[in-house]
């Protein structure tokens, strides 16, 4: 390879000819195929057995994630501007060809069953817009008595009502979206407020915001770059090719994308900042060995300088860059798509950018020249300065580095054990944007926006759901999660439907509030209900034969503690289940985020296992010795134990974006090793001395760390000025892994090179 890299130099003209050309192609990929995805349930592996089932049951009872429309007034709603707004909003949404009429329920659909003189009556609440006080007050004290509506669609204190509008999913669009916002928008009135919430419209603003958030953290993460590395290489023309490294190398991520028809999820997002932060590595340590060999040999032409840069410096560039990869790529053990994408696309941009590194920066050289270098004299470049004395202080006092080191590990794993899973996808919003306190409004005044779909499954048990005993049991399980858990608001199943029945038939009185006793009365409710109103509604609930209900539990919160705490109690009732033949299953969006919660972890770990298994392999076979893997290990493990045990102290949960932090850590981290290693390496050949040969690395090696530790933290910073708080939140993480990362590497491992006495004979 290093001879290639030289013939390189005699064509260096050429060399960016065919990096602008094929990145030209690139881009016009991006152009006509990148595209945004929208879809939450697309991030998630569709062949899963979970999410098999959970596809399975939301065909049989119709389970669609709504969008939800609150119509606010503060003055009631038992009027006739509110009532006339719910009624022809509700007409309204009905009539969009996203949406299918019969998937569109509020006070103006929903059915009433009421009990008269001949028996059961199923009827709406109200057809015209009631105009007179009677009729109104008539209107809600109908509502009032109907456990069924009361506080599902119409707020307990009546000031708020709402309109669920199911969509299937692959139905929702950007420009359905904006649609839907700009129809409801349109009857708002001094009086009337509307609030629009649910999952829908949780997706598409995050498509909205995600794209908005990368064109906005680009042009700063470019400039932050670019003034540090000016500041650190004092050369105009040596920051702009590094810079050029890193925007080929973004552009090759994404056109690669685009080439394979990959789209952008949330997380993409943050794939050119992470470029930009991690590609400017590769530059400035070619850039350093530069300018001391500038120093040592001033008069050097531009072509001699170059051959020391790729001779000296084409391996550890490499070397990094493979481990780097690894660490990315690694995350091809999850089953999360965003994640997996993530990995393989960023790994693909750090390659690019090493391809680019050895090649535009050398041929750079060759056509714009040398950059300019102050001269320093020779004694102080080898025998003096701060490096040499922080190695020698390092050696001299390891034991405070090895006891540091003790205590940081034990609090690290303390904090470990704090850690936890997060699947919502609304925190991944500031508390005050508009979304997430919609939907706190929603969940104020109604049971909730997140759905938990429990699935009972009799198996080839007909009519199962019609003993008085089952469902007694299925509605002690509903009242007992309502009473104990404050963050379910609401549930409902065939059960509702039954004590409602009862209820009416037995003149409105409570104590008939209750499942009837017998097969037979059960039986003759379902079959007046069946003849009375629309039997469809049920299909919601129960199947043809009886055999399978949906019980849905509406939740006040979509992370994964809300709804493990509801599955707990279920899990309490099973073997009570079991008695009758019935097992419990889980569906719906609610569901599938658990387990994609689930996922995330599953893959953190093996992720970690498996990038730390394949580094310290590849840094053995480089170094050709294992003691050399085991080491170069050590400063990532450490940085790796202290991010997760500051994410446990700090309560910043895993999510599909903090996920993303140890194959960073070991992907970011490993560089300094490899490079601190490679320079110790060469010195101690060179020397034969262990003192000179770490105070020497310093000098080099720990220079060019320091350079790119900082640069690499100023660019991650940028993230903390993200519209997405857990984006921020691995900004923050990951400088503080760069940061342990370089004092681990200059301290802990200089001090384990020194106590092995490797590559010296006993002294």
């Amino acid at each position: 390879m290093e001879n290639l890299l030289k013939k390189l130099l005699k064509l260096p003209w050429l060399t960016f000819v065919i990096t602008i050309v094929i990145s030209a192609g690139l881009f016009y990929l991006m152009k006509q195929n990148s595209r945004m995805e929208t879809d939450l349930d697309k991030y998630m592996p569709q062949d899963h057995p979970a999410f098999v089932y959970s596809d399975k049951a939301e065909d049989w009872f119709d389970i669609n994630d709504g969008i939800i429309v609150a119509i606010e007034n503060q003055n009631g709603i038992y009027n006739s501007e509110t009532l006339d707004t719910l009624k022809q909003l509700t007409k309204s949404l009905q009539k969009l060809d996203e949406i299918e009429k019969a998937d569109v329920t509020s006070l103006y659909t929903a059915d009433n069953i009421v009990g008269d003189d001949v028996g059961m009556d199923v009827k709406r609440f109200f057809k015209r817009v009631p105009k007179s006080e009677e009729k109104i007050e008539a209107l809600q004290q109908n509502v009032k008595s109907n456990e069924m509506v009361y506080g599902r669609l119409v707020s307990k204190n009546e000031k708020v009502t709402i309109i669920v509008a199911e969509i299937k999913d692959d139905i929702f669009s950007q420009e359905f979206y904006n649609e839907i916002l700009e129809l409801t928008a349109s009857f708002e009135t001094d009086n009337i407020k509307i609030h629009v919430a649910g999952r829908p419209i949780v997706e598409g603003t995050m498509a909205l915001l995600g794209p908005a958030d990368m064109k906005r953290m680009v042009p700063i993460v470019l400039l932050v770059i670019a003034l540090v590395l000016f500041v650190m290489l004092r050369s105009i023309k040596s920051t702009i090719l590094t810079m050029a490294v890193v925007f080929f190398s973004t552009l090759w991520a994404f056109g690669a994308m685009a080439l394979f028809n990959v789209p952008i999820y949330a997380v993409s997002t943050m794939i050119p900042v992470m470029l930009i932060a991690i590609g400017v590595a590769d530059g400035i340590h070619l850039y350093s060995h530069l300018q001391l060999f500038l120093q040592k040999k001033p008069n050097a032409t531009k072509k001699e300088a170059s051959v020391d840069m790729i001779k000296n410096m084409w391996k550890p560039v490499v070397m990094t860059s493979i481990t780097t990869a690894v660490g990315f790529v690694s995350l091809l053990t999850s089953e999360v798509y965003p994640i997996k994408y993530f990995g393989i696309f960023t790994a693909l941009g750090v390659l690019a950018a090493m391809v680019f590194s050895l090649t535009l920066i050398p041929a750079g050289i060759m056509i714009f020249g040398l950059p300019k270098v102050k001269k320093i004299k020779k004694e102080n470049i080898e025998q003096q300065g701060f490096a040499h004395r922080f190695a020698a202080t390092i050696i001299k006092r390891r034991s405070i580095s090895i006891i540091a080191t003790a205590l940081i590990i034990v609090a690290s794993v303390i904090g470990l054990q704090k850690v936890w899973i997060n699947s919502s996808f609304l925190d991944k919003f500031e508390k005050d944007s508009d979304i997430v306190l919609t939907d706190k409004f929603i969940n104020q005044n109604f049971g909730g926006t997140t759905q938990l779909n429990l699935i009972l499954d009799a198996g080839n048990n007909k009519n199962a759901f019609k003993k008085p005993e089952v469902l007694k049991l299925v509605n002690k399980m509903q009242n007992k999660i309502e009473n104990d858990l404050q963050i379910v608001g609401n549930s409902f199943s065939l059960t509702d439907y039954i004590t409602r029945m009862n209820k009416v038939m037995n003149a409105d009185k409570e104590e008939f509030n209750v499942i009837p006793e017998t097969n037979e009365m059960v039986a003759q409710y379902l079959l007046l209900y069946e003849m009375s109103g629309d039997p469809e509604n049920l299909n919601k609930v129960v199947d043809y034969d009886y055999q399978k209900i949906n019980v849905t539990f509406q939740l006040k919160s979509d992370n994964s503690k809300a709804i493990n705490s509801t599955i707990d109690i279920i899990e309490t009732f099973e073997d009570d289940f079991k008695k009758h033949g019935i097992v419990a299953k889980y569906a719906g969006s609610g569901y599938k985020g658990l387990v994609f919660s689930d996922l995330i972890l599953e893959g953190q770990i093996l992720s970690l296992i498996l990038s730390l298994i394949i580094v310290v392999i590849l840094l053995s076979i480089m170094f050709k010795n294992i003691k050399i893997g085991l080491i170069g290990a050590v400063p990532i493990i450490i940085t790796a134990l202290i991010s997760f045990g500051t994410m446990g102290f700090l309560n910043i949960p895993l999510s599909t974006t903090t996920a993303l932090l140890s194959s960073i850590a070991v992907g970011i981290g490993i560089d300094y090793a490899v490079h601190f290693i490679e320079q110790y390496k060469k010195n101690a050949l060179e020397t034969g001395n262990i003192i000179l040969t770490a105070k020497k690395t310093m000098a080099h090696s720990g220079r060019a760390i320091l350079f790119n530790a900082v640069v690499v933290i100023a660019g991650f910073m940028v993230l903390l000025f993200s519209v997405f708080p857990p984006n921020r939140a691995l900004g923050a993480l990951v400088s503080l892994n760069m940061f342990t990362s370089f004092i681990g590497t200059l301290t802990v491992m200089l001090v384990i090179l020194y106590s092995g006495n490797l590559y010296f004979k006993k002294q």
